[in-house]
């Protein structure tokens, strides 16, 4: 009898003390940082052009086609000498046609839309 009221005293002691810290740090404030001050390397480039303003830094967005004639082709971006280009053929497409585009080479896609790879500088 007296070893089960000594636990108990023992797991009440363990409680209290364990409720009791909690509650002294949730009165505490805690906020994290600004996610900028944690951020390195291309996270943060990425952040700080988003902050500003390019809302999509690594041109990975769709991009509308122009004219796709092949004396006004359909200016691709890109920081480097060659880029991975789909063309969504036909609106109602299930498939998407894709090809690689190199600078200085305008090509045209097999539907008839011709792209060409335009400079960007890098973030």
């Amino acid at each position: 009898m007296a070893s089960l009221c000594g636990r108990m005293t023992l797991n009440a002691i363990k409680k209290n003390v364990a409720y009791n810290s909690c509650r002294m740090f949730a009165s505490k404030k805690v906020t994290l940082g600004d996610p900028l001050e944690h951020a390195t390397g291309l996270e943060k480039r990425e952040l700080l052009a988003k902050a500003a303003g390019n809302a999509n830094p690594f041109d990975l967005c769709v991009i509308k086609q122009g004219p796709g004639t092949r004396e006004r082709p359909t200016e691709i971006p890109s920081a480097f000498d060659a880029r991975i280009v789909g063309c969504i053929c036909e609106e109602d497409a299930t498939s998407v046609n894709w090809m690689w585009l190199y600078k200085g080479q305008p090509k045209r896609c097999e539907c008839g839309n011709w792209f060409n790879l335009v400079h960007k500088a890098p973030v």
